[in-house]
């Protein structure tokens, strides 16, 4: 279908052309003079000026073209929130057809979204309590996330606008089918849509950015802790660590001007640095972000076991989680949607595969390394829940705000070892998978010999025990033992991350 016929009509504040290629389009950003104009038939009218927009250092820009689901589509104009999370863009993507929709950032990747409605009211935000469960026509969602965000900045050909720099609620719905429906309350009644996630590859996108790369180069600053080099590669990084000192640094306010940082002691060493790049599942990554993260058992706070989780990036799939724990290695990816429990909630079904709760558990973030596309920060805590079925994992993180939902599956540790040309470590990498005498969740294998000695002492320590006994000191010593019952944590990735 051929595109529709575009409008262009002098900015009130500056006489520049200002053009509309939608009907449906009210709104529009002069690009000269940054004036906020709307559309009254063929009258324009000047509303106010937006701020500048960021810069992301995205590859998408206006005009960029793409096609889905065989309609094409141009991307129009974009507009930019900031939440207590970070900053995040939606752009406004336009069919030849005159319908748009938007795409937006989600967990690092991106989900197509198109307007929706429903014929019920829709509730208040206090209404839309997190992680609960409500339907919207029938269908059940659960509430991923409920903050206050505002518009910040805005550029070209737009449906929407919020009123700038004004706080108002977002929620986020997630269906255990993929599906996410987003609340937007920054107008009256509230704008609805309904997206499912998408890869840029797909989309098929011509002119983009050519020189988004070359800027991430140039895009560096000085620690405001030693005065070390710091140079940012991604383009929607929130956080990233000094190599010299190793403080922890927020990107939320872009890198100029005073920059907050927090002081990092005890660094951890990773096993596969920063920076490495190799071959897994298919895929090609780079390692760019590192995190060692503690858990507690709910009803015993005294009990802890750490687990590391590497950020791995690719240009066109986005970001994804290798975690490393005393039960394997494992690859895992933020998940769109979020699935479904039985009563107990021992049971999670999601796109069709139901999974058994092994672990629950709280979580902290112990040391960051590298830069992370959330702000991550040390001591952020969690509420975690790991779920599997046989190699395939399913976890979910909660905090305040936000309940994010992981899935992937176990990899062996020499594929891992293979991928980052590691073999010469391979030992050093080797957990649950070493082999068939290695107990469950042991850590690094260990022999049969080694297993035949444990039972020894075993042996010589019951002995013991008996002689104590006989003596008088097995009753009443209050002497008792635990044992961890998740020794492994850090199936999820995301770590408390926001959804934008």
């Amino acid at each position: 279908m051929a595109a529709e016929r575009t409008y262009v009509a002098p900015c009130p504040g500056c006489g520049a052309p200002v053009e509309f290629r939608s009907a449906q389009s009210a709104f529009a950003v002069c690009s000269y003079c940054r004036s906020t104009v709307v559309r009254d038939g063929a009258a324009l009218s000047r509303i106010g000026k937006v701020a500048e927009v960021f810069e992301d250092f995205s590859p998408l820009q206006l005009l960029a073209r793409g096609r889905w689901q065989a309609r094409d589509f141009t991307l129009v104009g974009r507009l930019q929130y900031r939440g207590a999370g970070g900053a995040w863009t939606e752009w406004n993507a336009l069919f030849d057809d005159g319908s748009s929709a938007w795409l937006a950032e989600d967990n690092g990747a991106y989900v197509l979204a198109l307007p929706a409605s429903t014929q019920r009211p829709v509730p208040q935000p206090d209404q839309l309590r997190l992680n609960a469960t409500t339907a919207v026509e029938g269908k059940s969602y659960r509430v991923a996330s409920n903050e206050l965000v505002a518009l910040v900045s805005a550029q070209g050909e737009l449906p929407k606008l919020p009123p700038l720099d004004t706080q108002f609620a977002m929620v986020e719905l997630r269906s255990a089918d993929n599906e996410v429906l987003a609340i937007d309350y920054g107008s009256s009644p509230p704008a609805l849509s309904r997206g499912r996630p998408v890869a840029l590859e797909e989309l098929e996108l011509t002119g983009l950015r050519e020189d988004s790369s070359k800027g991430l180069q140039g895009r560096s600053f000085a620690c405001p802790n030693c005065g070390a080099p710091v140079e940012v590669q991604l383009a929607n990084s929130k956080s990233i660590t000094c190599a010299a000192c190793h403080s922890l640094i927020d990107l939320r306010q872009g890198t100029g001007g005073e920059l907050a940082h927090a002081l990092q002691d005890e660094p951890v060493q990773p096993l596969i640095p920063l920076g490495s790049t190799g071959q897994l599942q298919g895929v090609q990554w780079q390692v760019v972000g590192f995190q060692h993260r503690l858990g507690t058992e709910p009803d015993d706070p005294d009990e802890h076991f750490g687990w590391d989780e590497y950020l791995l990036y690719n240009a066109k799939r986005g970001f994804t989680f290798l975690v490393d724990s005393t039960e394997g290695w494992s690859v895992v990816k933020p998940a769109t949607g979020a699935p479904t429990f039985n009563a107990s909630r021992e049971l999670a079904t999601y796109l069709g595969t139901t999974y058994q709760l092994k672990y629950s558990y709280k979580a902290q973030t112990t040391y960051v390394a590298g830069e992370f596309y959330w702000p991550v920060e040390r001591g952020q805590a969690s509420f975690n829940r790991d779920y599997s079925k046989r190699q395939s994992l399913l976890s979910m993180e909660e905090t305040p705000t936000e309940v994010t939902w992981s899935v992937g599956s176990q990899v062996e540790s020499d594929a891992v070892a293979k991928a980052f040309g590691l073999e010469a470590k391979k030992d050093l990498l080797q957990r649950g998978d070493a082999g068939p005498t290695t107990p469950k969740g042991s850590g690094v294998g260990c022999g049969c010999g080694t297993i035949i000695m444990v039972l020894i002492l075993i042996m010589i320590l019951l002995v013991i025990v008996k002689s104590c006994r006989d003596e008088g000191w097995g009753s009443g010593s209050g002497y008792s033992t635990s044992s961890p019952g998740s020794s492994t944590g850090g199936w999820s990735g995301g770590s408390g991350g926001s959804h934008k």
